[in-house]
């Protein structure tokens, strides 16, 4: 690995100011994806590559279906042999019930060192982020030393046709020489046992939204029925649900529990068959939560249809099942699939996704941990595998491996995973600011 230099900073006052005016504005612009096509980002694309062009880049947008916009810049690194890294966030929010929340979710409010809004953490602050490290590139003369592509996405939240997918498929050229990327979901502080951990991601469970459908007969609802339809679709359900997946760890899964436990004092034989990775779980205590929902696969039923009259059986029901596969569960998960739903429930795939892993032993990643280490000294900087999915995916088709990578140095008893989608979402201006400061250090040292 070549040797790590100390590049000089270029974030300055203005660029601590951008970050938080860029993440509330960000906000203010309501791209809520309700799924179906049923969201318009360009208003939020028009945004950032207007920034970007104030920045010196030369911002594209791209669509596939109008008002689905995307936006692509590259900035030259000084290193032409050096491979490319992408930095890629997405301009789409889950939607959010305004009776539900303290303040406006589409307020952009900043009040006592805290922005508020839906996409504080998921992900407008990396946008923002972004932002205004390029700019204050701009504004110093920096230059990186490999090649940075930046790309703001749209459709993460539903099924990224109209975002990656569609860039990845159409617009490979754009993403030319790159060989990783960095995105949303690590380097975040969670604070366990006494520890400032930050989880960096290396790996993603894989998608699997399952539609299961069960026919039978249709009937009165006072008559026996033994082909009743939500019968047989509410025990699959139950069996989908009570299902105890056996434990199986991929080599980022394995890389974290080695480091916690060693962290930790625990011993760790992983590759005894008889270790009892349940138990090491509790051991670990909060801790666990940073590996606790990877180190198997997981099925979680989410939506009933059926019926139309409480007197009518009607002739067919069905079901969506949140399913995640771990890297090499694919098999394993079918093959129970087919078992716990039965010879009387059909089930496909509504929306399927590969699982990924990239490497933790390479110098990418040493760097990763090197640059939150210098900014919080206090840091334990760990591996580990996302439960859920993002643009990486389409990403990883054009053979750049994807690292969770979106740095926030949090207070303790802030519960970022909580606000992931959730309600009073937040994010603090000094998470911000260490945000943008190790964001700098890393996309110049790549």
């Amino acid at each position: 690995m070549a040797e790590m230099t100390t590049p000089p900073t270029a974030v300055d006052a203005t660029a601590l100011d951008e970050v938080v005016a860029f993440t509330s504005d960000l906000i203010r612009i309501d791209t809520t994806n309700r799924g179906g096509g049923d969201c318009k980002e360009r208003p939020a694309a028009e945004y950032v590559a207007e920034r970007l062009t104030d920045a010196g880049l030369d911002p594209v947008l791209l669509e596939r279906t109008p008002g689905r916009a995307n936006v692509v810049a590259r900035i030259p690194g000084t290193d032409p042999s050096a491979g490319g890294l992408l930095v890629h966030g997405h301009l789409d929010v889950v939607p959010a019930e305004p009776s539900e929340w303290s303040v406006h979710p589409f307020s952009g409010d900043v009040r006592d060192g805290v922005v508020w809004g839906r996409g504080a953490v998921d992900m407008k602050n990396m946008d923002a982020m972004v932002l205004s490290v390029v700019r204050a590139w701009a504004r110093h003369g920096v230059r990186p030393r490999r090649d940075i592509v930046i790309a703001y996405t749209a459709d993460e939240e539903d099924s990224a046709i109209d975002g990656s997918r569609f860039l990845a498929d159409t617009h490979p050229g754009l993403f030319e020489g790159c060989t990783e990327g960095i995105s949303e979901s690590g380097a975040y502080t969670v604070h366990a046992n006494g520890m400032s951990l930050y989880p960096i991601g290396a790996g993603e469970r894989g998608t699997a939204w399952l539609r299961l459908t069960a026919d039978g007969r249709a009937g009165h609802g006072s008559k026996k029925n033994h082909a009743n339809a939500v019968t047989r679709i509410a025990a699959a359900v139950h069996r989908i649900g009570e299902h105890r997946w056996p434990v199986r760890l991929s080599p980022t899964v394995r890389a974290a529990l080695t480091e916690l436990a060693a962290l930790h004092g625990l011993e760790a034989d992983l590759d005894d068959p008889a270790f009892d990775v349940d138990a090491l779980l509790e051991a670990l205590g909060p801790a666990a939560r940073i590996v606790e929902n990877t180190v198997r696969n997981s099925s979680n039923p989410t939506m009933l249809d059926a019926g139309y009259k409480v007197n009518v059986i009607p002739g067919r029901a069905g079901a969506h099942v949140d399913g995640r596969v771990v890297p090499g569960g694919e098999d394993e998960f079918t093959a129970t699939l087919d078992e716990l739903t039965g010879p009387d429930v059909a089930w496909g795939y509504y929306h399927q996704e590969i699982p990924l892993q990239a490497p933790v032993d390479g110098p990418t990643f040493a760097r990763l941990r090197a640059a939150v280490e210098r900014f919080d000294p206090d840091a334990r900087t760990v591996p580990f595998c996302m439960g859920g999915g993002t643009d990486a995916k389409a990403f990883s088709r054009l053979g750049i491996a994807g690292y969770g990578f979106s740095p926030l140095k949090l207070p303790p008893g802030f519960d970022y995973n909580a606000l992931f989608h959730g309600v009073d979402e937040r994010v603090p201006v000094d998470a911000l600011h260490f945000g943008v400061r190790v964001l700098d250090h890393f996309l110049q040292s790549a």
